[in-house]
């Protein structure tokens, strides 16, 4: 008895759980633990499609490593026993300045897909942004999510298709449309072709022996519905169709004749918010704040599109400068850590989005894995507060960073 008080005095147990899933996830310490752990649970064709980009990913890897061109100049002996990371971002109030991006075929991760997704940022109050290509239909996230949805749109040929979509998003309470220009056609994601992995996936000797080595996923895969394109097959006038043949439908709407006019029909058929992604370089921005878009989302698709864009953090600077500080700015791509976030807002974000850092907590644990994501981000983001002097994100200015001289 006398050793075991002795073990109780300088010791304290954890709680004990069966679950290894959720012994890992108690331990993961930042988002490349979720991605190990997603790497570990999910067939190696849907996690390079989820983890990879275009052609060399020298355009996605750059997105991340960006963040390390820039350190922080700390300010000492500030109280900071009182944090805030709100913010206000087209007139709504945030608990913190992240976006829930939008990412298509959701559910290939997680039989909830975007579901999870939409839980977790309805009930921090953060806006979600639901993708076209989603596997959810805007009418089930809307059921599930009473906080501030957005409808991520493309320009397609089909324009009775996209207005049908549009007058759904704004019946279920969707305030905000992020247009995407950047896909007048789709890159090449190599991994996917080395890997023989399309949407909807094909079913091969790879992807049986693949599902036999990850039985979990397999076996949330097959006991849920077939994973199709849910706001196409949901569409006024669209049969359902399988997600083959809704996949070539799809393939042939991306439309390389879009221009700036497109703006205009947008405009006629959306009353909401519109925020323009894709957006590339300076003079692109100044144009879209001419023509009177709401805000722009500084982006390259996490490189998933063209191989040797620029990154979005080294356009923060420039356009805020170029839009003297007038134009909403989403730093859009390459946020993994809260710090990241911290030196976004410095160079002139407003707000910063999560993609692939979700997607990982999603193939990692399900609903658990976001929530633990977001978690991450922010639990990182007041540390980083704290740890330069800044008490809230107004504080937050261009003299916190300096550009890395040793790297």
């Amino acid at each position: 008895m006398g050793i075991f008080r002795t073990v109780r005095s300088v010791a304290r147990f954890s709680p004990s759980t069966l679950s290894r899933r959720q012994r890992q996830l108690s331990r993961a310490a930042h988002i490349g633990d979720l991605r190990d752990m997603a790497k570990s649970h999910l067939p190696r064709g849907i996690f390079d499609y989820i983890d990879g980009g275009a052609e060399d990913e020298i355009t996605m890897r750059r997105n991340s490593e960006a963040f390390a061109g820039y350190e922080f100049v700390p300010r000492i002996l500030r109280d900071v026993s009182n944090i805030d990371t709100t913010t206000t971002f087209l007139g709504r109030h945030l608990s913190s300045p992240i976006i829930f991006s939008p990412t298509g075929f959701t559910r290939i991760a997680h039989s909830d897909g975007e579901l999870a997704v939409a839980r977790v940022a309805a009930r921090h109050g953060l806006p979600y942004c639901l993708s076209t290509l989603s596997t959810r239909s805007i009418e089930e996230v809307a059921r599930v999510s009473d906080g501030p949805k957005w409808f991520q749109v493309y320009v397609w040929k089909d324009r009775e298709l996209v207005k049908d979509m549009l007058s759904r998003a704004a019946s279920n309470g969707y305030d905000t449309i992020m247009l995407t220009v950047d896909t007048a056609v789709l890159g090449r994601r190599e991994r996917d072709v080395r890997r023989g992995f399309t949407l909807p996936p094909t079913l091969g000797l790879g992807t049986l022996l693949d599902g036999i080595t990850h039985p979990s996923w397999t076996w949330d895969f097959v006991r849920h519905d077939p994973i199709t394109f849910a706001n196409i097959s949901g569409a006024a006038g669209r049969s359902a169709g399988t997600a083959v043949t809704l996949s070539d439908f799809i393939s042939e709407q991306f439309d390389p004749a879009l221009s700036w006019s497109e703006i205009d029909w947008f405009r006629q058929n959306w009353i909401g918010n519109i925020i323009l992604k894709g957006v590339q370089s300076v003079d692109d921005a100044v144009q879209a704040h001419t023509v009177g878009i709401d805000a722009v989302a500084l982006s390259n698709h996490g490189g998933r599109q063209l191989d040797g864009a620029p990154t979005p953090l080294q356009l923060l600077a420039p356009v805020a400068h170029a839009t003297n500080g007038h134009l909403p700015l989403l730093c859009d791509g390459g946020i993994r850590r809260g710090s990241d976030i911290v030196k976004a807002l410095a160079l002139g974000a407003s707000v910063c989005t999560m993609g692939r850092s979700y997607l990982y907590g999603l193939g990692a644990a399900g609903e658990a894995g976001v929530e633990k994501a977001l978690t991450m981000l922010t639990s990182e983001m007041r540390r980083t507060m704290q740890l330069t002097g800044v008490r809230s994100v107004a504080e937050i200015s261009s003299e916190l960073v300096q550009i890395t001289e040793h790297r």
